[in-house]
């Protein structure tokens, strides 16, 4: 940063992560002369939870993940959650289509690859709830060309791992989706800012930290200090975007908006078991997700997941959670203290006597042996053997805790945009499925913080342009979401499975 006391700009990025990222290009393409300033607390960019060893990895369309697709009291399927998360990915796939198309990023070899998506349950009564979502999903179009089987061959032939060494009469339910994708993040999200650092008035620093923001005569002043020389500076801008991952909460804590009052923070770790031997690995080509354990928090629903990490292919089963007081990884084992003020206590509180099953559940996978990981890991590959994996940290995730006039407080799964009323400040918060529905977080939070601009007709055209089903509904057009997945396919080169 230049040795200046203060720096004016348009808009500051905190955290340099996969929503920064999707934001400042949005931005940048309705607006080529707007002015960004980046601050990221660490050397680099997608270091934290937008790494590929960092969060799931799966473009998540709701194909697989059966957390988004609960079972009601009466025995019939909710598949709205899932209809939402299959048309926010398609979302995404057309902006990341755009900048491909338009060689604004490379080549779509880097960062996303056609891999099926399958859903894998045992036992009659988990057989009988995946059949009855596989009908529900067939009612919509979005979810089209998706298979199911309860026959051990048809499934050994999806997912040959899987079924090595399982008992005969064992009953047994997969589904399988091969127009899923796996998506590296990580190298999404540094081709995005690697490209925005060569776009005009864009300056991104690393080893930054933010240590203070306050809003002064209509803009927000954010105080940042250069970890490797300490000198301290000042950022101005009319509007501020908080994507810090774990580090959101605090920082939006720090900027006393009303809207931020109520609002807490539940960290949770993970763990991978790592496949180390090639040839295992290459006899599964997958993401199969099961069933989350009762109790559990939608991030350690279990899956046996194909990746390309670094042009590699990989194998990963997990994660396991666990308990910890970081919101990052590279954060301080005070966070969850800090994080505690008089506004949100009361919500945090309420929140975590609701959910003491999900403490012990933590607590209870930190305790958990080797032998222990490995019998959870042969419940979907029988024949593993423990010389083939070795134990690897995931993520941290921080899950929301927001005040409730009825409960005090309830504990959140999913991922929340937190805006000031006036639009010049916004957080996100919250984690799964987070990264697969970043472009269609950010055009809501356009819609919400740059309600003028986004009105005009330039930016009308350009979003139309950069997102051609905008403004309409890919649930309820299956011509248009044809249409949609035919062009984007052929352009991010997933035609192998379309």
């Amino acid at each position: 940063m230049a040795n200046r006391s203060i720096v004016e700009t348009d808009v500051i990025l905190v955290g340099a992560g996969i929503m920064s990222a999707t934001l400042g290009m949005l931005l940048k393409q309705l607006n080529p002369a707007i002015r960004i300033e980046i601050v990221e607390r660490l050397d680099s960019a997608a270091t934290e939870s937008s790494d590929a060893w960092n969060n799931a990895g799966t473009g998540h369309s709701a194909f697989c993940e059966l957390n988004y697709t609960p079972e009601k009291a009466d025995g019939s399927i909710d598949i709205s959650k899932a209809i939402k998360i299959a048309e926010s990915f398609e979302v995404s796939k057309q902006f990341w289509a755009y900048l491909v198309a338009n060689n604004i990023i490379d080549l779509p070899h880097s960062f996303i690859k056609p891999i099926p998506h399958m859903s894998f349950v045992w036992g009659n009564k988990n057989v009988n709830y995946l059949r009855k979502r596989y009908d529900a999903l067939q009612t919509c179009h979005l979810f089209e060309g998706m298979q199911y089987s309860e026959d051990h061959n048809v499934i050994g032939q999806w997912t040959p791992l899987v079924m090595e060494g399982r008992k005969e009469d064992e009953p047994v339910a997969a589904t399988k989706m091969d127009l899923g994708t796996d998506v590296n993040f990580g190298t999404l999200t540094r081709n995005l800012f690697a490209r925005l650092g060569s776009m005009e008035n864009v300056n991104t620093h690393y080893k930054h930290d933010v240590t203070g923001l306050k809003k002064k005569n209509g803009k927000w002043n954010v105080k940042v200090v250069n970890a490797e020389n300490h000198n301290h500076y000042t950022i101005t801008a009319p509007f501020v975007f908080i994507g810090a991952g774990g580090g959101s909460l605090p920082l939006l804590l720090k900027s006393r908006i009303p809207e931020s009052k109520g609002f807490g923070g539940f960290p949770v770790s993970g763990q991978w078991l790592r496949c180390t031997n090639p040839e295992v690995i290459k006899q599964h080509a997958a993401k199969v997700y099961g069933a989350a354990a009762v109790g559990s928090p939608p991030m350690s629903v279990p899956h046996l997941d194909t990746r390309w990490i670094k042009g590699k292919q990989e194998l990963l089963f997990g994660p396991y959670a666990g308990f910890t007081t970081k919101f990052l990884k590279s954060g301080s084992w005070l966070d969850l203290i800090k994080s505690i003020k008089f506004s949100n206590i009361k919500a945090m509180l309420f929140a975590g006597a609701r959910n003491l099953p999900l403490t012990k559940y933590l607590i209870d996978q930190v305790r958990l042996t080797p032998d222990a990981r490995l019998d959870a890991l042969r419940e979907y590959y029988p024949n593993a053997r423990k010389e083939d994996w070795e134990l690897a940290v995931a993520g941290y995730r921080v899950q929301v805790i927001k005040k409730d006039e009825e409960e005090g407080g309830v504990l959140e799964f999913g991922t929340e945009v937190v805006s000031a009323a006036d639009g010049s400040i916004a957080a996100l918060l919250g984690a799964s499925p987070g990264a697969s529905t970043a472009v269609s977080i950010m055009i809501d939070l356009i819609n919400r913080c740059f309600k003028n601009e986004v009105n005009s007709a330039e930016w009308q055209k350009k979003l139309k342009e950069m997102i051609p089903s905008y403004g309409k509904s890919l649930g309820k057009d299956a011509a248009l979401a044809q249409e949609i997945r035919d062009y984007t396919s052929e352009v991010l080169h997933l035609h192998q499975f379309a």
